[in-house]
């Protein structure tokens, strides 16, 4: 562990990787693991059907982080919502992650992600550890 404080990340993903992703949120909460950051993603689900309601409520979430990560399954490239909440954090400046999610072998990255050259990672904790606690 080092002596920098956390950042705060913001995950985005396909709402059907929930699961995995909350495998990743306890790793990131274990004190005896190297991986840490505050977790600034959507837990809950905004009950809202009003799409600029939502969208504003996520751009505070990533108004907060210090950088975005992008976890990525084969259907993650179909999600409306994470092309726009990449779309959002490049808008705001910040740093994009995008790494696969634990046992994803082969998938398409999503299109901003494609489209900037952004480096799409295999799974892998202690390089992440290093993308967020390096990343600007």
């Amino acid at each position: 562990m080092t002596n920098q404080p956390k950042k705060r990340v913001f995950s985005s993903f396909a709402h059907e990787d929930l699961a995995q992703v909350n495998g990743l949120r306890g790793l990131m909460q274990n004190p005896n693991h190297e991986l840490e950051a505050y977790d600034e993603s959507v837990r809950e689900a905004i009950h809202s059907k009003n799409a600029g309601y939502i969208k504003q409520r996520i751009g505070e979430k990533i108004k907060r982080s210090s950088v975005t990560l992008c976890l990525i399954s084969a259907t993650t490239h179909k999600s409306g919502w994470v092309e726009w909440e990449l779309e959002e954090s490049a808008r705001q400046g910040k740093t994009i992650i995008a790494m696969a999610l634990k046992g994803v072998n082969h998938a398409t990255a999503p299109k901003l992600i494609r489209e900037r050259n952004i480096k799409f990672h295999g799974w892998d904790p202690s390089r992440l550890h290093m993308l967020i606690a390096t990343a600007k």
